[in-house]
């Protein structure tokens, strides 16, 4: 009895034909484009997100060759029943070549025991066409061991219950490949109601099986690779926070004299994924009455820019209460930097402040110049020479001087509002802070100072962290 998947039936009609050419047509473009776009792609083996990203490319390459494939197929109107040399060609070992997402025929019948595969199902099963097909009996001898229960279950169950079978196996091909197949079959009744023959269809998805795979698979590294990071920041930031002064709120320290200092210090995260950077500041009274005044910046984000900070941070404070000047003091910070066994490099500028004589002396490794405002107006303070931390073994740092007055206000600051994704220049971003001269006179307080300079650099975006300390002379 012949089964429906067999049954002779009238060749497409004129206007089904051009809706499938078209499709074929409309998939073949998209399968170039997407492979254009494959090809394109920037290559970042080492980044989950781009594997996944990848994953995700190949799959969606594996479900148009599937369609394609799937199309062509129908495009012929019906299979072939035993043609021995079809599209895929021959494998190493003569044998056929499955090409992916094929689908192939076949017909088991009760009565006469005949059967029929069409030639895809050679191909995908890996047998040679001369050795005939297999019998209901022979075909477990191919599935897979861990899915030959499940196997059975189901061709029983369309043999005797009538039941169809939609399902999925593996099988071991004569080379040794082992295949996911998608099965699905329907008994075919004679006039009493009974099986008289099972016809199936079987689809390889081994591919598209392995694309899915490779998502999930890269999905989860993905996920494993965000929540890791999510820790590690937490985690720098709690280090950070715990060894850095307030950000929000002014520093108090306990100086007296005719000029002493009013300090505030504020933090402009990197955008739009803030990353704990390696950018700091600190003030310290000292027993003799000045304060220290550092800031700085370390390469690097997370937990080893946090702990190396902590690390500077504390000897800063314990050389600048040694008394031990800002010159020698950033000489002894650079050999500690460079036989640090995370090495890095960093910038930095350290000053003692003497609130009976005004003066203002300092020192800088490779660091931003302190800005002067005074009488409505800024100026940069001409920098004293002085090499990156971690740059060299043994650097000499020269140390200036400057006498401040009451009134004046000095903005220091790391060089992060310098680099912003729109890449303007140093300069640029110091005419921008020297322009706010104006509106700095104005302001009755260092918070409040600083507050105006966030408000200007806040909103621009950076790859970086950015730190601002602003020292009000009183008066």
């Amino acid at each position: 009895m012949s089964s429906p998947l067999f049954a002779d039936r009238p060749a497409p009609q004129h206007s089904e034909r051009g809706t499938v050419d078209a499709l074929i047509s409309q998939t073949r473009r998209l399968r170039g484009e997407l492979a254009a776009v494959r090809r394109d792609a920037s290559v970042a083996e080492d980044d989950a997100l781009w594997r996944w990203q990848r994953a995700l490319r190949d799959l969606a390459v594996h479900q148009l060759d599937y369609l394609g494939s799937h199309l062509d197929q129908l495009k012929a109107g019906r299979p072939v029943g035993s043609v021995p040399d079809v599209t895929g060609g021959t494998a190493q070992d003569g044998g056929p070549r499955p090409l992916p997402g094929r689908v192939g025929s076949s017909e088991w019948n009760l009565l006469t025991d005949e059967v029929s595969w069409s030639a895809e199902m050679y191909e995908i099963l890996g047998r040679p066409v001369a050795r005939g097909p297999m019998t209901l009996d022979e075909l477990p001898s191919l599935v897979f061991a861990e899915d030959s229960a499940l196997f059975t279950a189901m061709v029983t169950d369309c043999l005797i219950d009538g039941k169809p079978i939609d399902g999925e196996i593996r099988i071991v091909r004569a080379d040794g490949q082992v295949r996911t197949v998608q099965l699905r079959a329907e008994p075919v009744l004679d006039a009493d109601g009974c099986t008289a023959s099972m016809w199936a269809v079987l689809r390889d998805v081994s591919a598209l099986r392995r694309g899915e795979r490779a998502v999930l698979a890269s999905r989860d590294s993905l996920s494993h690779r965000q929540q890791a990071a999510r820790t590690e920041h937490r985690f720098a930031r709690e280090l950070q926070d715990a060894v850095l002064p307030s950000w929000r709120r002014s520093l108090r320290l306990s100086l007296s004299g005719p000029a002493a200092l009013e300090l505030a210090a504020s933090r402009l995260p990197s955008e739009p994924h803030p990353l704990t950077g390696g950018d700091w500041c600190d003030a310290l009274g000292l027993p003799g009455g000045e304060a220290l005044l550092a800031i700085g910046d370390l390469t690097g984000h997370g937990v080893v820019a946090a702990s190396s900070l902590a690390m500077l941070l504390g000897a800063v404070r314990g050389m600048g209460m040694a008394g031990i000047g800002p010159g020698p003091l950033l000489g002894h910070l650079n050999q500690l930097v460079d036989s640090s066994e995370q090495p890095v490099l960093g910038s930095a500028l350290c000053a003692r402040y003497d609130p009976m004589t005004g003066m203002f002396a300092w020192a800088q490794a490779g660091h931003p110049a302190p800005l002067l405002f005074r009488d409505g107006t800024g100026h940069a303070l001409t920098p004293p020479d002085g090499v990156l931390l971690g740059a060299t073994s043994g650097a000499v740092y020269e140390q200036a001087e400057v006498r401040l007055r009451p009134g004046d206000l000095l903005v220091l600051h790391t060089d992060g509002p310098a680099r912003p994704t729109d890449a303007t220049g140093t300069g640029a971003w110091r005419d921008r802070l020297l322009a706010l001269a104006p509106r700095l006179a104005g302001t009755r307080s260092a918070r409040e100072c600083a507050t105006t300079v966030v408000e200007e650099f806040g909103r621009s975006e950076r790859t970086d962290d950015a730190c601002v300390m602003v020292a009000r002379i009183g008066g």
